[in-house]
């Protein structure tokens, strides 16, 4: 029961938990902010930054700081290399190529961009008009780009010359409006997309107008497309005016281009080859830099985080195994199927495999052969990447840095990939959290489930299928027949878990690895899948390390439960000790917040809360993790707190006042409620007593 008052403090002249707060961070300045964007998240998206601005400011300031004008001639020096007064050589006219070259650049790169202008604007601009006016509207503007897309482009544009002249402004506009076509083609499927999308389905019901719905909610989503192409339509701007101007529809005569210095290069190539080489080398630097910059800019925001790490993190990776192999070899001695961790740490790479932020710190559990390990906590206490380093499957720049994984005599925190993929779906299965992450739309159930089944089991076409069958009858699928012929957006969502279980079982593994497979589950199907869970370990024998929040769930399921707080294990031990009779104040609260922890009699008037939040791996204390939000925080948490005997049988608890607390029979409880609630509870029965003295009989 959850007493209504709060208890004294353990240690009146204790600190209270403020005191040991963790200091808050220092803010980032704007301008570390702006170095860790997307812009600058890579070498080559830098070094095309700094190309392009050197080219523009170099151009715009020509004629401050250029040797030569561009129609200087220096008979004396025709046709030469690179000398000390003409630094990159001159043509066949004696004229300065550095000169030529830089005083051209702005007019080269400011054509280029009305090309991007029209194209990207018109063609983003049709898409989203498309799809958000309906399929009329979008047949025909479809039809009309269809056209535009037929037209022969080059025929066009010497049409457009030969009518007005070389203006180029002029001719890049109109090629732009020729490629908007293809771009309205590569934006409308996207638009399509983001329109159908549920976000957008609540703008509508909130009364935004259609126009708002695009601008708002489509046109952010299309950003990362529309980088791209403006990248890649900027190259090929370029590229397609010094085409023009090669051929002889360029500025005028002496006006410098690109382009003209190539053709008048080309002429030279066999007396004169170094004379291609400068216009060329600028030309080319400058659509790598364009690209480079689209590529960086065009990146998701969880690009960088790619669950199939890099060839400089899978080496990092081997180095840090190598490592962990060397310091702690496993035992050969360990009991079959049983799996035991040992001081596990997973942290995150930075300048080397260790040496980053810690994400986990020193776990340890045990898990026999037909039992249920639970792993509790709030998000962000480590559940997950604890679980997802048992398989290897921890995502790139994450790594384990010490500790041992023991399995049937290996210690699977020092295998390598190739031997994880001997392990993973045969020894060890994961069951995650959303079903369709394990499931391809594009493939029915059937042919997914026998795939899995011949390639982890290696047996034929004809007795995977009836495997298959057997499984989705196993897991408690009553129409096995019809399901395998589905696909899986065709079931439920309780459906498709129990397929995800299935897919699981496809290798007979002895351990299963459950990331919260019941969380996104209504309260009946999540109530069929921990009863097909609990019928599976006792019929198969296997064991399951069980990733939840909700202890309703450890006390169906598990029998055995490590509460991880921050990234340590802070009590472990059997389930029923622990519900009972918790010992470490997080436990106490984590019971004290459930509802389905009280009885009804019991039930207190409001429930009790934790204050504060988990803090980040980079904030954690080499103290108690836990004091800055504990109610029973004194100066005896101040230091590094190990796990110690909690004296309920074989399990731990890391808390020095865990004795004190269960002494004295302490119970988390609800400090945020109104202080004349407090008030009226303790006032009432001294009101009570009082009366009972005056009135004996």
């Amino acid at each position: 029961m959850i007493p209504n008052v709060a208890p004294a403090p353990a240690d009146a002249a204790e600190p209270t938990a403020a005191a040991v707060l963790p200091k808050a961070a220092p803010r980032q300045s704007a301008a570390r902010k702006f170095s860790r964007s997307k812009l600058f998240a890579s070498p080559a998206s830098i070094a095309g930054v700094i190309w392009l601005a050197v080219l523009v400011v170099a151009s715009l300031t020509a004629p401050l700081w250029l040797p030569f004008k561009t129609e200087d001639q220096d008979f004396t020096a025709v046709l030469s290399g690179p000398t000390a007064a003409h630094w990159l050589g001159t043509d066949e006219l004696g004229r300065d190529l550095l000169s030529r070259i830089f005083a051209s650049a702005a007019g080269t790169l400011g054509t280029s961009m009305i090309t991007v202008i029209v194209a990207v604007g018109l063609g983003t601009l049709l898409a989203m008009l498309a799809a958000a006016a309906g399929e009329r509207v979008e047949n025909v503007i479809s039809r009309v780009t269809e056209i535009m897309m037929s037209l022969p482009g080059t025929v066009i544009i010497l049409a457009v010359i030969g009518a007005v002249g070389t203006n180029i402004p002029l001719i890049m506009g109109i090629l732009g409006v020729l490629i908007s076509a293809g771009i309205y083609r590569v934006m409308l499927g996207q638009a399509k997309s983001l329109q159908s999308q549920l976000y957008v389905d609540a703008a509508k019901v909130d009364g935004v107008s259609t126009a708002g719905i695009s601008l708002r909610h489509v046109l952010p989503g299309l950003t990362n497309t529309i980088v791209v192409q403006a990248a890649l339509i900027f190259a090929v701007g370029m590229l397609i005016q010094a085409g023009l101007a090669f051929i002889g529809f360029g500025p005028p005569i002496p006006q410098p281009s690109w382009g003209g210095m190539i053709q008048g290069a080309s002429q030279h190539v066999y007396d004169a080859p170094w004379l291609m080489v400068p216009t060329g080398a600028v030309l080319a630097l400058t659509v790598l830099a364009a690209n480079a910059i689209g590529n960086a800019l065009g990146k998701a925001p969880n690009a960088t985080v790619s669950h199939l790490p890099s060839a400089s993190a899978r080496r990092q990776r081997a180095k840090a195994v190598a490592a962990i192999a060397a310091a702690a070899p496993a035992s050969q001695d360990a009991a079959k199927d049983t799996l035991s961790v040992r001081n596990l740490s997973v942290g995150v790479d930075a300048a080397g495999a260790g040496k980053g932020v810690r994400l986990v710190t020193d776990v340890s559990f045990d898990v026999e052969p037909g039992t249920v390990l639970g792993l509790v906590g709030e998000s962000g206490c480590g559940k997950t990447m604890t679980a997802l380093s048992l398989l290897g499957l921890l995502p790139s720049g994450v790594s384990v840095t010490g500790g041992q994984i023991l399995w049937n005599g290996r210690n699977l925190a020092a295998a390598t990939e190739k031997d994880m993929e001997g392990i993973r779906g045969r020894g060890i299965a994961l069951i995650s959290q959303e079903p369709m992450r394990a499931l391809d739309p594009m493939f029915t159930v059937g042919y997914q489930l026998t795939a899995t089944v011949r390639r982890l089991r290696g047996i034929g076409r004809a007795e995977a299928k009836a495997e298959a069958l057997g499984l989705l009858e196993k897991v408690g699928i009553v129409d096995a027949a019809r399901i395998l012929k589905t696909y899986p957006h065709q079931i439920s969502g309780g459906m498709a878990q129990r397929v995800a279980i299935a897919l699981a079982l496809a290798g007979r593994p002895r351990l299963l690895v459950a990331d919260e497979p019941t969380t996104a589950l209504d309260v009946t199907v999540q109530a069929e899948i921990l009863s097909l869970l609990r019928s599976l370990v006792k019929e198969t024998g296997m064991s399951v390390v069980m990733v939840t929040h909700d202890l309703g769930v450890v006390a169906d399921l598990c029998d055995q439960v490590a509460v991880m707080y921050a990234g340590e294990v802070v009590e472990n031990g059997r389930t029923d000790s622990i519900l009972d009779n918790p010992r470490h104040p997080y436990t106490l609260a984590l019971l004290a917040a459930d509802p389905h922890a009280n009885h009804a009699a019991d039930m207190p008037e409001r429930l009790a809360t934790i204050s504060g939040q988990v803090p980040q791996p980079k904030d954690w204390p080499s103290t108690c993790r836990f004091a800055a939000r504990c109610q029973f925080a004194g100066s005896a948490c101040l230091v590094p707190i190990p796990l110690l005997p909690s004296g309920t049988g074989d399990g731990v608890v890391r808390c020095v006042k865990a004795d004190e607390l269960a002494v004295e029979g302490l119970d988390w409880v609800a400090s945020d409620v109104p202080s004349h609630h407090i008030l009226n509870l303790v006032e009432a029965p001294a009101a009570a007593t009082r009366t009972a003295e005056k009135d004996p009989a």
